[in-house]
């Protein structure tokens, strides 16, 4: 069972996320509407049935200031699936800059990947390419609501409509 609700804004991009029973309410004083129920789950009273919401849209809408995503150490982790870029293990992570900060290297989302130790000593005061170490992924800036998506740490298959249009 989803226990986290995506909520968007009355022009269908995301907001934020909410609990279930937070969502429910929203939904029943009429405040928003359900556009993706829960795979099979429901909601009981002693007398009535809801669909579990896992997307809501608000009736009004909120204006809310841009959301970016902070570059911070575990925001990168989360970015790169925490596995090193490298060689793809999972164990004694730390950051290190694709451009080296030496050469003039960024402290930024498009000069910073996870590396494991071993990986980011061998391949030293070099770039990938002088080191013959090659990146399994490019680095990117994530998306606000790439991020809402990772948040919850589950898979919410109802949410990726609403949240691949938005992405980078």
């Amino acid at each position: 069972m989803n226990s986290r609700v995506l909520v968007l804004n009355q022009d269908f991009s995301p907001l934020m996320v909410c609990s279930v029973e937070r969502a429910f309410i929203l939904v029943y004083l009429n405040k928003s509407e359900l556009v993706r129920p829960a795979n099979g789950y429901r909601l009981h009273t002693v007398t009535h049935s809801y669909p579990m919401p896992s997307v809501i849209r608000l009736n009004r809408y909120v204006n809310a200031p841009y959301k970016g995503v902070t570059l911070t150490r575990q925001n990168v982790f989360k970015r790169d699936n925490q596995e090193c870029q490298y060689c793809g293990t999972r164990r004694d992570l730390t950051l290190d800059h694709v451009i080296p900060s030496s050469r003039g290297g960024q402290h930024s989302w498009l000069n910073l990947v996870t590396a494991c130790k071993r990986c980011n000593a061998k391949k030293g005061d070099y770039t990938p390419e002088e080191a013959n170490m090659p990146l399994k992924r490019k680095p990117f800036k994530p998306s606000y609501a790439l991020f809402l998506r990772d948040v919850t740490g589950s898979n919410h298959n109802e949410w990726d409509e609403f949240l691949e249009k938005k992405s980078i």
